[in-house]
């Protein structure tokens, strides 16, 4: 085409091209994905808390998602990319208080406009399948599931002692008290104990699965793993019971049981029931139980504990062992109770000089230990590793591990492994979220809500303190379904990690109305190929979502399917410009919506992804977000320029360019960039390494626009590296890359075209670090000689023989020298096959593989025009036929002999 008239301004108006290409999308139903599709490619972002604005992490998050999910499509597969909403939860309840309104108003209308702002952002998704985990139509299935599970037997109510926020009014999960100062996970406050009762699923019971199944999980970051696996704990180890006063046996489990002669006294948490049991007769036992259950974490320390005037018996000894209760003892670790020895544990060490207890040494170091057991004095210091025993009566000599075995039978133990991971309560004293379908009865105790009868709706928001549903009277006076006396309504809501648990498998039928999912389809469709959210939800919603998916297969919901998530990547943060997480308080934030309203869409999601990797975090950057913009303006205006005709640019003659080699050799040279950009592309969209791709086809677009400025460029050479380049740029930049394809007169949508298909040229990265290296020899003669004004630059290329001498040192097994000499026809060479052969023997390590002496060759000529251009002189490539001897006799293969002629 040719433009006519007045000459129209080069470039393009995201204001006007990116809202046109998502309604052509939409139109045009790119990104639905129908029910009888077969195995889909499952991308997957952890779906967004309602806050009402995105902010830059999500941006991060839904781009990095988005771009591999157009990749796919690109490439044949037929692709999920859903998006919903994870919208119950306590912010909400907090923002409807201040705001004077109601949670679910308040959350509609963050769905409403954080829907709008995915949308500009142009990212892809099949709307059809949106979901809000605040919908009836969602939660009643969490109300089903919870039936289901608790007909399996992994739902019960306990009374426990419990992490309660008096910020948030409410119950915490271990999973979310964070630190050693034991901080809600939310506001920061630090939380108290409380004994509840509480609704528990026994996510126990699957511990050892949920910690094994992570070594098949090579798809997931091992930082992950690991923290799950250290979440999940696991201890072997026995258990055996010593006798308490009148209160009979107290189990106790211990990792070492060879330890137990040296036994001086007896721990009870303060919740142990016989802790309790003392205490109702003893007012010193109950004044330290209650103040250990009021105090906070800060203000005990380990040598904290009451002698209870009772003591136990240690059935290894026959002796008589003082017990305490200790509050370094933990009620939901191993059984409440301990027996201690100071002289091999080191709390129990501190807790003994604090009280006066003996302390017995039983274990001593082996003879071939790092320790001599002459430097070990356990009156100073607990001596807490393996060795041998001692003061043991029969049993000295014995080493740590014979003892443990044999000592689970000599004091009628019995082999126990015990984990860190505690059952999952999931009441919480809240109005927004899901209600517990039970009903309370006097007489029938607790009754499940009938089927029939879900989902059990949230009444009407009433503003008070405390829990919500506890003031709505009418909704929680219900009938008893077993009886039909008067009941009551549980009035706790479930965790929303309950929510989260399952909703990537609601995606697969999100309408469906007698099921909580169709169970054929999400066999077939899960588990997710490629899942990306924050890593703070390592051992919250990442652990709970396996446990969910465990349990759902056992309950035959899916067939098969134990783990959600294929592929795993935490997206790092954004940070400010100053380096700092992005915050109000700092003022360092910035707005998606300003930067798409100023730059558009297509800059703010290339900056990002071009910024690091995506488990990288990295600091926002104007300057950064200004080359992305520049970049794309420039890329769009040269499709644009050939779209009109404008080939030639600054073109010279083929007479100033005949030097260089002709036309056709400069575009084959560029072919195979092309060729070679696009398989390096594709890499490293396939191994999630973006800013890679992006930067090789940063340096494509580079290429063309010097070799439009070389020559008259090949008309089909050059388009195929425009069209490339659209198609590369298409999962990033979709609006301005559908642009491009559409000035280009590309058929259809661009979203819906082919990936490119090609291959790396045989030996290209041979020939690219040929190139790269020549180009930076000449450069640094030039610098170091000081040449001004370069006339002719020669490039002899090394004669075939010592290409040989190459190829044997190379597999050579240390004798270099020997080798080459070895080899009749190089033995002609002389001296200088010696010669060489030592040169290459001193860097034997680091040879690597080069091109035969005509390939070299070749790739210098294909290349040429390159070194012509940065240097404005004439270059001639020779073989070492052509070439002076003394040139030759530099030469090296891979570094030809450079002569440069002022």
């Amino acid at each position: 085409m040719t433009t006519t008239g007045e000459e129209r301004e080069r470039g393009f108006d995201h204001t006007e091209i990116e809202p046109r290409w998502q309604r052509t999308w939409e139109d045009a139903d790119v990104f639905r994905i129908a029910d009888d599709e077969t195995d889909p490619e499952y991308v997957l972002a952890m779906f967004p808390y309602t806050s009402g604005e995105l902010h830059m992490g999500h941006v991060r998050n839904y781009t990095i998602t988005d771009a591999f999910a157009r990749f796919e499509r690109m490439r044949g597969e037929s692709v999920l990319h859903p998006m919903g909403w994870d919208s119950f939860g306590l912010p909400a309840e907090n923002a409807a208080e201040e705001r004077d309104t109601n949670p679910r108003d308040w959350t509609m209308q963050c769905i409403e406009s954080m829907r709008e702002q995915l949308k500009e952002m142009g990212f892809g998704y099949d709307w059809e399948r949106e979901l809000a985990t605040c919908e009836p139509e969602y939660y009643r299935w969490n109300q089903w599931l919870f039936k289901q599970f608790r007909e399996a037997g992994l739902v019960e109510r306990q009374a426990a002692e419990l992490n309660w926020c008096p910020s948030c009014e409410t119950v915490l999960a271990d999973e979310q008290v964070e630190g050693e100062a034991e901080l809600c996970w939310r506001c920061d406050t630090p939380i108290e104990h409380r004994e509840m009762d509480q609704w528990f699923f026994t996510i126990t019971d699957y511990a050892e699965e949920l910690r094994a199944a992570l070594d098949d999980l090579d798809g997931w970051p091992n930082n992950v793993r690991e923290m799950q696996r250290n979440w999940i704990g696991k201890q072997e180890g026995a258990s055996v019971a010593f006798e308490v006063g009148d209160y009979g046996a107290v189990d106790i489990f211990t990792t070492r049981l060879d330890t137990i002669h040296g036994a001086t006294y007896f721990s009870l948490a303060p919740g142990h029931p016989v802790a309790q049991q003392i205490a109702e007769d003893d007012e010193a036992v109950a004044e330290y139980i209650e103040m250990a259950e009021d105090a906070d974490e800060d203000d005990l320390d380990v040598t904290s504990g009451v002698f209870t005037g009772e003591y136990a018996t240690n059935p290894a000894t026959g002796e008589e062992i003082p017990v305490y209760v200790a509050d370094y003892v933990l009620t939901d670790v191993g059984t409440g109770a301990l027996y201690a020895v100071p002289a091999h544990d080191e709390r129990d060490h501190e807790f003994a000089e604090a009280h006066d207890i003996d302390i017995v040494q039983v274990v001593e170091p082996t003879d071939d230990a790092d320790v001599d057991p002459e430097d070990v004095d356990v009156q100073d210091a607990a001596y807490p590793e393996d060795g041998v025993l001692v003061n043991s009566g029969e049993f000295d000599g014995l080493t740590s591990e014979e003892a443990r075995d044999r000592f689970v039978e000599e004091f009628d133990g019995e082999h126990r492994t015990e984990y860190n991971l505690r059952d999952w309560g999931i009441s919480r004293q809240r109005y927004w979220g899901t209600p517990i379908p039970m009903i309370h009865c006097d007489d029938c105790g607790y009754v499940e809500v009938p089927d029939e009868d879900l989902p059990v709706e949230l009444p009407e928001f009433v503003h008070t303190t405390g829990n919500p549903l506890d003031a709505a009277e009418e909704w929680k006076q219900v009938d008893c379904p077993d009886c039909g006396g008067d009941a009551v309504r549980e009035t706790d809501t479930m965790d929303t990690f309950v929510d989260s648990s399952w909703y990537f498998l609601r995606y697969t039928s999100p309408d469906l109305g007698d099921a909580p999912f169709d169970a054929e389809r999400a066999s077939d469709w899960m588990p997710v190929d490629q899942y990306v959210g924050g890593i703070e939800h390592a051992v919250m919603h990442l652990l709970y979502a396996r446990f969910f998916t465990k349990v759902l297969d056992d309950l035959d919901m899916v067939d098969g399917v134990r783990e959600p998530f294929t592929n795993l990547t935490n997206q790092g943060m954004v940070l400010g410009e100053d380096g700092n997480k992005m915050s109000k308080s700092l003022g360092n934030g910035v707005s998606p919506q300003r930067i798409i309203e100023e730059y558009g869409a297509d800059t703010a999601r290339l900056f990002i992804m071009e910024a690091a990797q995506p488990e990288k975090e990295f600091a926002w950057s104007p300057e950064g977000v200004q080359s992305a913009h520049s970049f794309l303006q420039n890329v769009y205006t040269l499709a644009e320029e050939y779209a009109d005709g404008e080939v030639g640019g600054e073109a010279r003659s083929a007479s100033e360019t005949e030097s260089a080699g002709d036309a056709d050799e400069i575009a084959d040279y560029v072919a195979r960039e092309i060729d070679a950009t696009a398989a390096k592309a594709t890499a490293e969209f396939e191994d999630f390494r973006f800013n890679h791709a992006l930067q090789a086809v940063r340096e494509m677009v580079s290429l063309l626009r010097r070799y439009r400025e070389a020559t008259t460029p090949d008309a089909e050479t050059f388009e195929r590296g425009l069209t490339t380049a659209a198609k590369l740029l298409a999962p990033v930049a979709p609006h301005v890359a559908e642009e491009m394809w559409d000035a280009l007169g590309g058929d259809g949508l661009l979203a819906e075209a082919e990936w490119p298909a090609a291959e790396a040229p045989d030996g290209y990265d041979i020939e690219r670090r040929l190139v790269e290296n020549t180009r930076e020899d000449v450069r640094d003669i030039v610098d170091t000689v000081g040449i001004e004004d370069p006339q002719t630059i020669t490039l002899a290329v090394a004669p075939a023989w010592k290409h040989r001498v190459l190829d044997l040192a190379r597999n050579a097994d240390g004798n270099v020298v020997g080798t080459v000499m070895q080899d009749e026809d190089l033995r002609e060479h002389g001296e200088a096959a010696a010669d060489f052969a030592k040169e290459l023997a001193g860097r034997a390590q680091s040879l690597d593989e080069q091109l035969p002496p005509e390939r070299e060759r070749e790739a210098l000529e294909r290349a040429a025009w390159l070194v012509e251009r940065e240097f404005g002189a004439e270059v001639v490539v020779q073989g070492p036929d052509e070439a002076a001897p003394d040139l030759v006799g530099k030469a090296g293969p891979g570094r030809p002999a450079i002569d440069i002629a002022e």
